[in-house]
């Protein structure tokens, strides 16, 4: 059922309520900063929601809004999961593409840990451009709100920088 989510077009972290035994409720932990791409790392606690469960429905979005082969956001990019044993923790690693399409350097991560009843999202840029990674960071706060599409609006913050 975890899988099924992850492929159906209209899910989002919004539905992760169905997962837990509650609604999912967003609390931001360090949205203060604006997103302006620089290393840093940010976090999101979705509240009744496991870490696998968040990472199914955000892997999701990401995979088809940044990876999907007609007009992918990263087209020099590939994705790379690890789940622990029992999914308490999670890490999306984004890499530049190297020879044969296999993954060279870590651009930016996105982890879900567990954190009592709770999964915290971080996400740190390790080197995507700062217009790239505000983008990215956009994208993810949208999907956190419940939103599912692969918009193509930037943020203020990078949108000004152009």
């Amino acid at each position: 059922m975890l899988l099924l989510a992850a492929l159906l077009p209209g899910c989002s972290l919004g539905s992760i309520g169905s997962f837990g035994s509650g609604g999912a409720s967003v609390a931001a932990t360090d949205s203060s900063e604006p997103a302006t791409g620089s290393t840093r790392s940010t976090g999101v606690s979705l509240t009744r929601a496991k870490p696998l469960d968040a990472y199914v429905v955000m892997g999701g979005n990401i995979k088809r809004c940044w990876f999907n082969p007609v007009d992918p956001l990263l087209p020099n990019h590939v994705y790379r999961a690890d789940v622990s044993p029992g999914g308490t923790k999670v890490k999306i690693t984004v890499h530049q593409r190297a020879n044969l399409g296999r993954a060279g350097l870590t651009t930016y991560i996105i982890d879900f840990t567990q954190s009592g009843p709770s999964t915290v999202i971080s996400t740190e840029n390790r080197k995507m451009t700062p217009e790239q990674a505000a983008k990215m960071e956009f994208d993810i706060k949208r999907w956190q709100r419940g939103e599912a599409d692969c918009s193509n609006k930037m943020p203020a913050t990078a949108a000004a920088t152009q």
